[in-house]
This record gives C-alpha cells, sequence and structure tokens, in this order.
C-alpha cells in the first residue's frame, strides 16, 4: 500500500507538497495528523494549546499586552473564537495545504526558474492561508453552540472541586490550576484576587466569570473556614 506513494507517478506529488511554500502547510498538517493521532489514545487534552503563558517566567515584557491577546483578538476579527485552537489550527492547515498545492501547482507550471517559484511563492502562501481561514471561519459557526454547551456542563461540574496550581504563580491576572477528573485532567485558567498562590498549592474553585473564562479559587484552608 505504501509503495504507491514511492512510485514514479507520485513523485511530481511529493516533490510539489514538499516545495515552498506548500511545504509550510504540509509540516503544519503533519504536527497536526500526529496530534490527533496521540488524542484518540486519551494521552492529551484536545484544548492542549496553551495560550495563557507566563512571559514573565520566559524573561518577555508584555508591555501592556501580549501575544494571547493578538492571536485572541485574531480569532475574533475571524469567527475563530468559541472552538478550541486544536481544532482551528488543524483545518487551516487542510485547507491551506489544498488550496496551495494547487495554487502552487497551476502557478509555478508557467515559470520553471526557481526564481520566480519563490518570489511568487510568497504571495500563493498568504492567499492560501487567508482562503484557509475564510473557509474555517465558516465551517466553525454550527458547531460553535457545541462547544459552548460543552463548557457549560464542565463549569457545574468543576464548581467546588478542588485543583492544583500548575503555572508558577496564580494572581488576579494570571494562573492556570490541574482538575483531575478521571481521565487527562482538565487544565482550567485561575484567579484569585485575595492573595497570591504558588505553583503545587491546592485551591477550590468557588465560580466561573464567563466574560474570560477564568474560575476564582480560594485555598482549600480557606474553602474549609467558609
Amino acid at each position: 500500500m505504501f509503495a504507491i506513494f514511492f512510485s514514479e507517478k507520485m513523485t511530481p506529488f511529493l516533490e510539489n507538497i514538499a516545495a515552498f511554500p506548500t511545504i509550510i502547510f504540509t509540516i503544519v498538517l503533519g504536527v497536526a495528523v500526529l496530534y490527533w493521532a496521540v488524542a484518540v489514545l486519551g494521552l492529551v487534552d484536545i484544548d492542549i494549546l496553551n495560550l495563557d503563558m507566563d512571559l514573565a517566567d520566559m524573561g518577555g515584557d508584555t508591555g501592556g499586552s501580549s501575544a494571547t491577546d493578538v492571536l485572541a483578538g485574531l480569532l475574533l476579527r475571524f469567527g475563530l473564537q468559541g472552538v478550541p485552537v486544536t481544532i482551528i489550527v488543524s483545518m487551516v492547515a487542510l485547507f491551506g495545504w489544498f488550496i496551495c498545492y494547487y495554487l502552487a501547482y497551476i502557478t509555478f507550471s508557467l515559470f520553471s526558474a526557481s526564481f520566480f517559484r519563490y518570489l511568487l511563492g510568497i504571495p500563493v502562501f498568504l492567499l492560501s492561508l487567508y482562503v484557509a481561514v475564510m473557509v474555517t471561519g465558516q465551517l466553525v459557526k454550527p458547531i460553535r453552540s457545541l462547544f459552548q454547551k460543552a463548557q457549560h456542563h464542565v463549569e457545574k461540574k468543576v464548581i467546588g472541586q478542588t485543583a492544583t496550581v500548575k503555572t508558577s504563580r496564580v494572581d488576579a491576572n494570571f494562573g492556570e490550576a490541574t482538575l483531575e477528573d478521571g481521565g487527562a485532567g482538565l487544565i482550567l485558567k485561575v484567579r484569585s484576587n485575595d492573595r497570591q498562590y504558588q505553583k503545587g498549592d491546592r485551591v477550590v474553585l468557588l465560580e466561573h466569570n464567563a466574560q474570560n473564562n477564568t474560575y476564582r479559587v480560594v485555598s482549600e484552608q480557606e474553602f474549609s473556614g467558609m
């Protein structure tokens, strides 16, 4: 079966998917396929991409904004919000791969010089990416409500449960905690207005803030004294 991919008839196909700019989508799509293969085994969570990165730990300076804010703005602009980023990336990579492959195939057949191939490769890639994002934005609209219902179910399930802080800190602006659910575990964004918690601290989820999808937490000791 695999021999057909290495036959002489498949050589132009393999050359095209391994050439610029299609190779960019080929790599991303390959990573996405590998991720979903691992996800089927239950080894990773569907929403594994952590966008709430601790820039302070990496020596970064947000300067009043962050890459997370920029990405969130782009997702909102193209109607990609409300769906796990892993699904968005996979869909964009898939559609972008198909579009870029055929655009490059048609365009590059008119030019044999490698210089023109790289020169035209940039606009071909950008056009393919833009169309793929727009198509993905339209396709995720029907399934967005399904994830919202699932999120609502999670909210009811986790309130009052105890989680473990997984980031270096939890304060009023930053933090994540892991809640064991009998499977891969849930990674939740948590906030604390009263005090700061450190990695490994056990906290209780009190209430959910739907506006920024975070949970207000207190320590186990505080919760017991309430």
